[in-house]
């Protein structure tokens, strides 16, 4: 395309992110021959419009929600949709509904990847404050891909987990102050990048994957091996990506998670399944007493006895599970996600 921006840059922030991103947003440089892309997780669906009214507030650059099938232009931010991934090809946005990504649509890495294809040596990525790990891979990606790296100072983040994690994983281009980004940007678009090389096959079969082309078992044969785990969204076994530089696992339907990421995900499963149990043992508690009380009421007490033992039987596995329960949430609470 002849109007397409000579960078992409992307940008990806989660805990603590909206106010790093405001601090950020008002020193990008208009001049810059650039576009940029931003994944915020976000939980609601209409703070996706607050976050596209705060960051236009601090910049005269063009800011606006990601449209689907737009042309990425010069001079404009675009922010991802809650819950649709943001993708770029071929100059244009893509925007997908495919399966979550590190527990989280939009991925920060799924943005990250796809500006590595299109983008290569001119893709920028930075990562601001967040929890866990996501954008990590994708950040790798970019790496690879002869594009440049940018993390916030951990000691500046409000949640540095996701700074940390770039830096303890990868070798990155700057660590940087909010307030210093904008103008580390300038000086990257006054220099001659190098030749554009090809983004990694693998990288590339990935990035096609969050497209959902090429969904599928053989798809994910050629980039993972076979784990022995199980996709705690959808039952699939989980295959380990090979050649990344973080621990992570993806299904053949397209979820897929960090090492960190699944711990915390098959918690939540793990939780979401006994209180589906509890449920139906206080459901047949009720029932056997229903039974106990009719039969009693009918002079059987032989086996009005037998249903009183087993309602007591069920209550002592009910107990027992109530403080399994209470067990697993604490330490959800105590481990630092």
């Amino acid at each position: 395309m002849a109007n397409r921006p000579r960078f992409l840059v992307v940008i990806g922030a989660s805990a603590g992110g909206l106010n790093a991103l405001v601090e950020m947003v008002r020193t990008l440089p208009v001049e810059l021959d650039a576009a940029f892309c931003i994944v915020l997780h976000l939980s609601r669906k209409g703070i996706g419009d607050f976050v596209v009214h705060r960051l236009g507030k601090v910049t005269s650059l063009n800011c606006s929600m990601a449209v689907n099938g737009a042309d990425l232009e010069k001079g404009h931010i675009y922010v991802a949709p809650p819950n649709q991934h943001l993708l770029v090809k071929e100059g244009k946005i893509l925007l997908g509904s495919g399966p979550q990504e590190n527990r989280f649509r939009p991925s920060i890495d799924v943005l990250f990847r796809s500006a590595a294809v299109a983008y290569t040596s001119n893709a920028i990525g930075i990562i601001l404050s967040g929890m866990l790990d996501d954008g990590t891979s994708g950040m790798w990606a970019i790496k690879r891909s002869g594009g440049i790296c940018i993390v916030q100072d951990p000691n500046q983040a409000e949640y540095p987990d996701m700074p940390l994690s770039v830096i303890n994983n990868m070798e990155v281009d700057h660590v940087s102050e909010l307030s210093d980004i904008g103008e580390l940007l300038s000086h990257i678009g006054s220099q001659d990048r190098k030749l554009e090389i090809s983004a990694p096959q693998e990288v590339i079969l990935e990035s096609q994957i969050a497209e959902k082309t090429a969904v599928g078992i053989d798809a994910v044969e050629q980039i993972a091996d076979k784990s022995v785990f199980a996709c705690p969204d959808c039952g699939g076994n989980l295959w380990k990506v090979k050649g990344d530089i973080i621990n992570r696992y993806r299904c053949h339907i397209g979820h897929a998670y960090t090492e960190r990421d699944l711990v915390v995900k098959q918690a939540e499963t793990a939780s979401s399944t006994l209180w589906v149990a509890l449920r139906m043992m206080e459901e047949r508690k009720h029932l056997l007493r229903k039974l106990e009380v009719d039969y009693a009421s009918k002079g059987y007490n032989s086996l009005s006895q037998d249903h009183l033992e087993r309602k007591d039987e069920m209550q002592r596995h009910i107990d027992t599970l109530k403080n399994m329960l209470s067990d697993l949430q604490s330490q959800e609470t105590a481990v630092p996600y």
